[in-house]
């Protein structure tokens, strides 16, 4: 049994400790959001916040999350109206969209640690989520989008 807080709600779960957190969100909790990849933690696609840091939770235990808080794509906005996924809209980044939950909560983490991030720093902090659609300039391109929006709104 585990309990932490996902999206801002307390949950209770009976699962195997050992069970990667992505299976108990998805299977136990019906959050499909956060998508099974590779299952090694080299693609990407199953990233979620863990305390506000970028996870994998395919190779996250449920045990340790134990009294922490998770946020998977869901939990982002509550009608999808963060300024990343409508900049995700706005640059037309999807193609087939697989990866593109992951995707946009890696970019949520960068953004929330560095607001006005150059090029580069994009660029290195996303290196670690694969698109296989390759569309890796239109990401690019949301995610500055994304921060200047929110630096004129500031």
């Amino acid at each position: 049994m585990a309990t932490f807080t996902l999206n801002g709600d307390n949950v209770t779960v009976e699962a195997e400790p050992n069970a990667p957190l992505l299976w108990v969100v998805r299977e136990h909790l019906g959050l499909t959001g956060t998508k099974f990849g590779c299952g090694a933690g080299q693609c990407g696609a199953c990233t979620v916040h863990v305390d506000g840091a970028s996870t994998y939770a395919c190779l996250t235990p449920v045990s340790a999350v134990e009294g922490r808080q998770v946020t998977t794509i869901e939990g982002l906005s509550e009608d999808g109206t963060h300024p990343l996924q409508q900049a995700w809209i706005d640059e037309e980044v999807p193609q087939c969209g697989y990866c593109q939950p992951g995707q946009i909560m890696r970019a949520a983490d960068l953004l929330a640690n560095n607001p006005q991030p150059n090029r580069e720093e994009i660029v290195t902090h996303m290196s670690t989520n694969i698109c296989r659609c390759g569309t890796y300039t239109r990401i690019v391109r949301a995610i500055e989008r994304a921060a200047e929006e929110a630096g004129n709104e500031a």
